[in-house]
């Protein structure tokens, strides 16, 4: 009988990108893949560091994989082993701690039974995610060196680096034959690709735009201050780039920004929004936003809450600050209670609610090109407009992996 592998991926797009990538090589070797709730011989655990809430979901899965087969491999890779490997060692019935730079050798490992490797990740390793023929995370950049007071990434990941714009085409013409519709391209800091080679992320996206059998292509997330011009104007006419932006704004809060060590203030961030409604005023503008961040008193977060309301956004993703090991801003002054924390997130959970309405319903009966979905739920399948808007009708098999034109509703 085959040998059977199951994966079960936390955080980010390219989290998901790599741990299909490295399941693809695993079948290649004559692995059957199963469902993560399945028996399986060799249970790959892709782990998150981001907030200590995703390290407690990587603890929560590794234990699971345990208790469900104890003679099971249990391999736990990626940004939690990376930073924290003693600690996931210390997890009884953990077998390999591999870290951003090894998981994609885990294959060897296996072999070799090596335990914790988790040298400077220094690598860059292409990956794109085949789960949905739908749509696929295309990894193109990773790292990150900007060393934001807050965040471990740069620690688990490394510097920025990429491939070259001709390697990365080549794959994205790669996925394209598979008959997806739509790629989203994902890294760290996206806005930094060519870093490692002497290219830039306009001149990659100019280059994607060519290719004639993709339909589709979405920006994961860019840093306000690398939205230039020549990106906003470029998307705003492309055939294939979607009018839609992911940023992250982190805090309406010049003062928060600043202790952030962030690279903008909240008057570059209001200009390029501006510049992204005023050429494309159908976009769908998503934000990223941290609450009670040391020092941020009531009065800090009622500006940042009053310069998030007054922007035309259209979804917010908020996360309560938390601390990580090794960064500048655990030993800040000014830490918020977890109470306060919660009552500033839920008042902007609740402002994200009444903008993504107000959004939606400005483009109520609007002809929208959607692409439709596998998934099925109580009858209906479910699909996105090219600016982003989920939408349902009735499930038709026919449909699946289909662009058509369609009416938005409130559903």
């Amino acid at each position: 009988m085959k040998k059977t592998v199951a994966f079960h991926t936390l955080g980010c797009k390219l989290n998901f990108a790599e741990s299909s990538d490295l399941s693809r090589k695993f079948v290649e070797n004559g692995y059957e893949f199963v469902d993560f709730k399945s028996i399986a011989d060799v249970y790959v655990i892709n782990t998150c560091t981001v907030t200590a809430l995703a390290e407690k979901k990587c603890r929560t899965a590794i234990r699971q994989a345990i208790k469900r087969n104890p003679n099971a491999k249990i391999a736990a890779v990626g940004c939690f082993s990376q930073v924290s490997p003693d600690e996931v060692a210390k997890i009884e019935g953990v077998d390999f701690v591999l870290g951003t730079n090894e998981k994609h050798k885990l294959l060897e490992y296996l072999d070799i039974n090596a335990y914790t490797v988790s040298s400077t990740p220094e690598d860059f390793v292409a990956a794109y995610s085949a789960d949905d023929r739908t749509r696929t995370f295309l990894k193109i950049q990773d790292g990150c060196d900007y060393f934001c007071t807050y965040c471990a990434i740069p620690h688990a990941r490394g510097r920025n680096r990429n491939d070259t714009i001709e390697n990365t085409v080549k794959l994205a013409e790669k996925i394209a034959k598979s008959d997806t519709k739509e790629i989203v391209l994902a890294g760290v800091n996206i806005g930094e690709f060519g870093g490692s080679t002497k290219e830039t992320f306009f001149e990659l996206i100019q280059e994607l735009d060519k290719i004639q059998d993709v339909e589709r292509f979405r920006i994961s997330s860019l840093e306000p201050n690398l939205i230039s011009d020549e990106i906003v104007n470029f998307v705003a006419k492309s055939r294939t780039f979607l009018p839609h932006f992911h940023i992250p704004l982190q805090s309406g809060s010049n003062k928060i920004l600043e202790s952030m060590k962030r690279r903008y203030s909240r008057e570059l961030f209001a200009e390029r929004l501006q510049k992204i409604k005023t050429a494309m005023p159908h976009a769908f503008v998503a934000v990223d936003v941290i609450v009670g961040f040391p020092g941020e008193t009531d009065e800090d977060f009622e500006d940042a809450y009053q310069f998030i309301e007054s922007l035309p956004l259209a979804f917010l993703h908020v996360f309560p600050y938390s601390e990580r090991p090794n960064t500048p801003a655990i030993n800040f002054p000014g830490k918020i209670s977890p109470q306060v924390k919660k009552q500033r997130s839920e008042r902007l959970y609740k402002l994200s609610e009444k903008k993504h309405t107000e959004f939606c319903k400005n483009h109520l009966q609007n002809p929208s090109r959607v692409l439709w979905e596998a998934d099925s739920h109580e009858g209906f399948m479910y699909g996105f407009t090219e600016n982003y808007i989920r939408v349902r009708k009735p499930f038709d098999a026919g449909s699946v992996n289909t662009i058509e034109i369609f009416f938005v509703s409130l559903q």
